[in-house]
C-alpha cells in the first residue's frame, strides 16, 4: 500500500515530519497502542488529514515499513559495493558491522522491527516478516555464490541452508544486541564498540570453523577476516 498523493505533494519538511512522528509512534507503541490522535497533535494537521494522505493507520504503517526497507537497502547496498572485492568472511563481517551501525544510527526503526517479532497484533505481520527474510535472502545468496566461486567457501555447500543459516545467526546476533534475554551470557547486549567487534570476529571465526573450505587459525597484526584460514582440506 503506497502513500496517496495528496501526501507525496506535501513539502518535504512537512512529510519529514510527519514521517518522524509515525515512525517515534510505532517504536514506542507498536501498531495496535499507537494513537492517531497523538501523532496529529504532534504533527499539528487535523486527523482528517492523516486518513486523506494513508487511507487508514495500516496505510500509515506500510508506508513506514517501506521507508524502513529501503533504509536497510540503502545501507547493504554501501557494504556491497564497499567489499565486492573482499573475501566471503570479511564480507559477512561488514555486513554485521554495517547492520550495528543500521541500529545506531535508526534505533526506532529497529525498534518497530523487534515489536513486529515480539507482537503478534501488527496487520499483515507474517507478509511483512517474510519480506524482511526475503530480501535477506536476495542480499545474501550472491554473497555466498561468490564465495564458492572464489574457494572461500567448500564447493559443495548447500547455497539455500546456508543462505538460511546466515540469515537465522545474523539476525540473532544483531537482536542479541539490542534485547537482554536474548543475549544468554555471550555478552553482546549493549556492548562497548571494541568488545562489540571482538564479538563479530569471534563470530566470523567460528562461521569459518563450519562453512570455511579450510581450517581456522588466528589473526595476526592486520589480518583480515579471510586470512584466518589456512589452505588445508577439512574433508
Amino acid at each position: 500500500m503506497l502513500s496517496r498523493d495528496t501526501f507525496n505533494k506535501l513539502d518535504e519538511v512537512k512529510k519529514s515530519k510527519i514521517m518522524d512522528v509515525a515512525v517515534d509512534e510505532f517504536s514506542r507503541h507498536g501498531f495496535r497502542q499507537a494513537s492517531v490522535n497523538r501523532m496529529v497533535e504532534r504533527i499539528g494537521i487535523a486527523k482528517g488529514s492523516l486518513f486523506q494522505y494513508f487511507g487508514s493507520k495500516e496505510g500509515l504503517f506500510h508506508v513506514i515499513f517501506n521507508y524502513a526497507v529501503e533504509l536497510v537497502r540503502q545501507s547493504l547496498r554501501e557494504v556491497k559495493r564497499e567489499t565486492s572485492s573482499a573475501d566471503f568472511f570479511e564480507r559477512i563481517k561488514e555486513s554485521m558491522l554495517a547492520g550495528i551501525r543500521f541500529i545506531e544510527r535508526h534505533p526506532r526503526v529497529y525498534r518497530i522491527y523487534l515489536k513486529m517479532i515480539f507482537q503478534e497484533d501488527f496487520p499483515l505481520r507474517a507478509e511483512f516478516l517474510q519480506q524482511v527474510h526475503l530480501f535477506s535472502a536476495e542480499y545474501l545468496r550472491p554473497v555466498v555464490e561468490a564465495g564458492i566461486a572464489r574457494g572461500d567457501l567448500r564447493a559443495d555447500t548447500d547455497i539455500e541452508m546456508a543462505v538460511f543459516m546466515l540469515d537465522a545467526l545474523m539476525d540473532r546476533f544483531l537482536q542479541a544486541y539490542c534485547v537482554p534475554f536474548l543475549d544468554a551470557g555471550a555478552g553482546i547486549y549493549e556492548a562497548p564498540r571494541d568488545e562489540l567487534e571482538r564479538k563479530v570476529d569471534e563470530f566470523i571465526k567460528l562461521l569459518g570453523m563450519g562453512m570455511g573450505a579450510s581450517l581456522s587459525v588466528e589473526t595476526g597484526p592486520g589480518e583480515s577476516a579471510g586470512q584466518k584460514y589456512v589452505r588445508t582440506t577439512v574433508f
